[in-house]
């Protein structure tokens, strides 16, 4: 009798622990007009998403303290690091903090990436990459500099270029570098790693004439990547989150002019198929990152917006 209750309770004990460790997807999220701070959205099938009640963190550096653009990427000591864009202008860097479960962070950090060039505009869309192989997280962002590049149609002081920096620790950084230039204004730029030395970049091409998102190729996580494709969006799109669905990857973006959010599938970042008729997004999302946590951590979330344990 005594053998087969502990037979019970281990089963028990392994179908609790199997659960907890069931993995969900995550997507951060901020509402318009930028100046409440954190929110996320969660989903246990990448298409069909619901959203945690809400503000996790409130923003509290950068010139005008606004968290746009939050990227989220988990470490490999199962920190998560958050970056933000945190001003629209005269900001020559962007928002840093850490947590371990996405309810209690770390201070605040406000990284001066560009303030080695005072005619800088802006640094907008911060967009955090883990390389595993050589342990380096690699953020990759939009600036301004003006009269530095070729430009089309667009004011000087919109002709944006996408730059990176790494770090392994959050505490030394490598100096600022081009990233990509791909011969016009580009922003919201996302890598996505499909094997060892098989990079795909999906960014947005933000000149007037296209405003639509664009992807290139490259062997590694700084490239260099190739001639940008045709756009595979309509105009009025931006924003980029990538997730790997089954045998597919799903690119949502930020459809801003007609007000909605939609999606594309694709297989080989070559043709794409509307995804529209198989998501589901909560009103009022606008574009974040998207990661996978463990049931826990978002148990403990859901619990923290009823309980008020979230600060």
């Amino acid at each position: 009798m005594k053998q087969l209750l502990l037979i019970l309770v281990t089963i028990l004990a392994m179908v609790s622990c199997g659960t907890g460790k069931k993995e969900v997807y995550m997507f951060t999220s901020f509402h318009e007009p930028a100046d409440e701070g954190l929110r996320f959205l969660y989903s246990y099938d990448g298409l069909n998403w619901d959203s945690i009640s809400g503000v996790f963190l409130k923003p509290d550096v950068g010139r005008q303290k606004v968290m746009r653009d939050p990227s989220i990427v988990k470490g490999p000591d199962g920190t998560f690091h958050l970056v933000w864009t945190s001003s629209w202008n005269q900001d020559p860097g962007f928002g840093h903090a850490s947590s371990k479960d996405l309810i209690h962070w770390s201070e605040q950090q406000h990284i001066p990436v560009m303030a080695h060039d005072t005619s800088t505009v802006n640094v907008w869309a911060p967009e955090l990459y883990y390389e595993d192989e050589t342990k380096d997280y690699y953020i990759v962002w939009a600036s301004t500099v003006p009269f530095k590049f070729e430009k089309g149609i667009e004011n000087e002081y919109g002709n944006h270029r996408l730059y990176y920096t790494k770090t392994k620790d959050f505490l030394d950084f490598s100096p600022a570098a081009l990233f990509y230039d791909p011969g016009f204004s580009s922003i919201d730029a996302v890598i996505v790693k499909r094997a060892s030395a098989d990079y795909v970049l999906v960014f947005k091409d933000n000149t007037r004439p296209e405003r639509n998102i664009k992807v290139a190729f490259g062997t590694s996580p700084t490239g260099p990547y190739g001639k940008a494709s045709d756009g595979f969006t309509e105009m009025y799109t931006e924003g980029p989150s990538v997730a790997k669905v089954g045998e597919e990857w799903l690119i949502y973006f930020d459809a801003y002019r007609n007000k909605t959010y939609n999606a594309v599938s694709t297989k080989d970042f070559m043709t794409f198929a509307d995804s529209n008729d198989k998501i589901k997004i909560p009103e009022g999302h606008k574009h974040g990152t998207i990661f996978k946590v463990t049931e826990n951590i978002l148990n403990n979330m859901l619990n923290s917006t009823s309980t008020g344990l979230k600060k």
